[in-house]
């Protein structure tokens, strides 16, 4: 019996690694790759609900309650009460939580010009050029950017 080889453990493997490294890079921020993610989708979206926030992230509102639950704790994300649902909250970014996605950004540079240091920078655009046409073929996104689009196109941006 052969053994096959499937492409995309490839795939998920450099991912895996990929995230191990930004893990390590964000540790003395004190966040996590996921929070970062959160904060990042938050600072386009601008004030948003907790309801909403799952939607961009495909992801049950208990499993970013839990999320915006450490984001607020920490202060980088301000939570007040919806004055048109009586049942709902918005949240927002705060000011640290933007000077933390300052941080942030240097890491993801950091980690960017390390991938394209490792396959040489071409290769680097080339492959995170199909994995986002592999993402949206997939029926994926970066969150925050549709809600942004749709601003946009109805003129409100």
């Amino acid at each position: 019996m052969s053994i096959r080889q499937h492409q995309f453990h490839l795939l998920l493997h450099s991912a895996d690694l990929l995230e191990d490294r930004l893990r390590l890079q964000l540790a003395p921020l004190g966040i996590g790759p996921r929070q970062a993610r959160v904060i990042d989708a938050m600072h386009r979206m601008g004030e948003t609900s907790q309801a909403a926030l799952a939607r961009e992230f495909n992801v049950k509102q208990a499993s970013m309650s839990t999320m915006t639950a450490r984001l607020i704790t920490a202060g980088y994300i301000l939570r007040r009460k919806d004055p048109d649902d009586v049942r709902g909250n918005l949240l927002s970014l705060t000011k640290k939580g933007e000077e933390m996605l300052t941080q942030i950004e240097v890491v993801w540079d950091e980690i960017d010009a390390f991938a394209a240091a490792a396959i040489g920078a071409e290769r680097f655009d080339r492959l995170t050029h199909q994995a986002g046409a592999l993402r949206d073929a997939l029926g994926g996104r970066r969150p925050g950017t549709q809600r942004k689009a749709t601003r946009a196109a109805d003129g409100t941006t």
